[in-house]
């Protein structure tokens, strides 16, 4: 956009809109999975208009400033900067989530996650319920937002993380949830709830994947034993911390469920079954604890 000759996204005279975006949407096609969306949340961004108006508006010639601009938050995404880290927040479960590089940018199917532990608490009463390893705090104020008799107790070893998920809380007036500091169990001890929720890292240090995912915390992301050891601890630590009846619900890799499943039922659990996300693979799995 800035400082190139060539092309609709080179000019700095009157370019239109849609012209910018088709141009930015080629631009974006080998980094991204949704280039042309890409473009419109940036473009948006630099202009102040949503979506929506961005089609209005597909006419409309945009200033040298405006293209310059565009064209430096272009550069951040080809790097590949996430688009999230770029507008500074992202929307889950229909909150908008201020997020930064202290945390894991949260992704449509952790709302899986949410349906379930929902649907899993929908009889009880005030229940309690922790998210272990909150990051953003996208689970743990998704379920206090549906369920505002609910207390979560929610903590993160990342003291960065937890400043970006309270601040999200304070802004989103969810006031139901008690953050914590601590890694896993270590910040809940002797405390038992009717519901464990986590998204854990679940990623091998080798999978080729994570070339993509460098902009986002490591740790938030890979475990030891092949991805598995974050799932192994938290599974073997549940039961001193569910009461009667309590369920554990957990994310994992695509590939992962039967591993998990397998945990659960080793550990004790009953009931064990396995969600698929929105793409139609297994993300999650959980089971109820009887004690």
């Amino acid at each position: 956009v800035s400082g190139r000759t060539a092309g609709p996204v080179g000019r700095v005279s009157a370019v239109l809109v849609k012209e910018l975006l088709a141009a930015a949407g080629e631009q974006l096609r080998d980094v991204s999975d949704s280039p042309r969306l890409d473009a419109e949340l940036l473009l948006g961004k630099v202009c102040g208009w949503s979506r929506a108006r961005l089609v209005v508006e597909q006419g409309a010639p945009l200033s040298a400033e405006a293209q310059q601009t565009f064209g430096q938050l272009l550069i951040r995404r080809r790097q590949g900067e996430p688009v999230a880290y770029i507008l500074g927040e992202k929307e889950f479960w229909s909150l908008s989530l201020a997020v930064s590089p202290a945390v894991l940018v949260p992704r449509p199917d952790t709302e899986a996650l949410v349906e379930r532990a929902l649907l899993l608490i929908e009889t009880a009463t005030a229940p309690r319920l922790f998210d272990l390893g909150t990051g953003s705090g996208a689970i743990a104020l998704a379920l206090a937002s549906e369920r505002t008799d609910a207390h979560v107790l929610a903590t993160d070893q990342s003291e960065e993380a937890l400043a970006v998920a309270q601040d999200n809380a304070q802004r989103l007036g969810v006031c139901n949830i008690d953050w914590r500091c601590g890694d896993w169990y270590g910040a809940v001890e002797g405390e038992r709830v009717d519901l464990i929720a986590s998204n854990p890292p679940y990623i091998a240090a080798d999978d080729p994947h994570l070339a993509s995912l460098h902009a986002e915390p490591p740790g938030a992301l890979i475990a030891d034993q092949d991805g598995l050891a974050c799932l192994r601890l938290l599974v073997d630590g549940a039961p001193d911390h569910l009461v009667a009846g309590g369920w554990l619900v957990l994310e994992h890799g695509w590939q992962q469920g039967a591993q998990v499943r397998e945990l659960l039922s080793g550990r004790g659990f009953s009931g064990v079954a396995s969600d698929k996300d929105y793409g139609g693979n297994e993300r999650l799995s959980y089971g109820q604890w009887h004690g």
